[in-house]
């Protein structure tokens, strides 16, 4: 189902987000998570992109295994790093003979354990080059696979606190049009954990005449070790004085801990959701079960009940 199809379906969409594992029995656990919410129907999940070679290599494995084995619809991610025009082209062809119809483009960032890669090999430095690209063959994939005359829906990524490779605000907004204008149907943003920082990138997409649909990120915090490596994920995370004053206030006590996580981000929703957000986008670290209790907690029976 393209993006736009969705978008047009729900009236908000609910969707989840997993990494590639590392191993092959961290793998059927992974499958085995994501099938746990598949009775929640929600509008879609999305799998990242592994920066090494086994890791991309999973990633394509459970996207097929999703979309032959399970009714949801995956959408992977795509990175321009350590690729090649052709290697981009053949990994689009894969998807698109498998009726995936839907990919979020993204830079990427270098391998942890390659720091020292030449970007000069890569085919496509930016996102906005990989979204041209695949925008460009967006008739050919139409009229050989897919049944309408769109093509692949194409996400690009969406930073509420500020790119961290970008510290000029005006001229990060100025490249988030780029993106779009190059052929983007959606965004999805970086997680954040103050609902301000949501409303005010929205406005300044407005301003800047971008009118796709924005989803934004929510990652629950489950642990203090999670919340570390939240950190590391995203440079530049601004974590509320009020939440790290709750987290504190714990003491150390996981279960505490959890509860104080999942409350926030439910009460994130809550708002989010009565300031028309146009989708919510988990950030699960792998695990269903903290989506799980947020959905009960917001009273959300699927995403299907939200539906236009």
């Amino acid at each position: 189902m393209h993006i736009a199809d969705i978008f047009n379906r729900y009236k908000t969409t609910f969707s989840f987000e997993f990494f590639p594992p590392h191993s092959d029995e961290a793998a059927e656990r992974l499958f085995q998570a994501t099938k746990e919410l598949e009775e929640l129907r929600p509008s879609f999940v999305s799998i990242t992109y592994g920066a090494g070679g086994s890791d991309r290599n999973r990633t394509h494995d459970l996207v097929m295994r999703i979309k032959r084995e399970t009714s949801l619809i995956p959408i992977p991610h795509l990175t321009c790093v350590w690729h090649t025009e052709a290697e981009i082209y053949d990994i689009l062809e894969r998807y698109a003979e498998s009726g995936i119809q839907n990919i979020l483009a993204l830079a990427g960032d270098l391998p942890r354990d390659r720091p020292d890669h030449n970007r000069q090999l890569d085919s496509f430095r930016h996102a906005t080059d990989l979204v041209r690209f695949i925008g460009d063959l967006r008739e050919r994939h139409a009229g050989r696979h897919f049944r309408d005359n769109r093509g692949f829906g194409v996400g690009v990524a969406g930073f509420p606190e500020g790119h961290p490779g970008t510290p000029n605000r005006l001229v990060e907004m100025d490249y988030l049009k780029e993106k779009i204008d190059a052929g983007s149907d959606w965004i999805t943003t970086q997680l954040f954990f103050d609902n301000r920082d949501f409303y005010d990138f929205r406005e300044r997409c407005e301003l800047a005449g971008i009118t796709v649909p924005i989803i934004a990120g929510v990652m629950p915090i489950t642990s203090e070790a999670g919340m570390k490596r939240m950190a590391e994920l995203a440079l530049g995370a601004r974590f509320p004085a009020r939440l790290v004053k709750a987290i504190q206030r714990c003491g150390g006590d996981k279960d505490a801990i959890r509860r104080v996580g999942v409350h926030w981000a439910t009460e994130q929703c809550r708002d989010l959701l009565d300031n028309d957000v146009r989708g919510v986008h988990f950030y699960t670290l792998n695990s269903s079960n903290a989506t799980r209790e947020i959905y009960a907690n917001l009273g959300v029976k699927d995403s299907i009940a939200l539906a236009t």
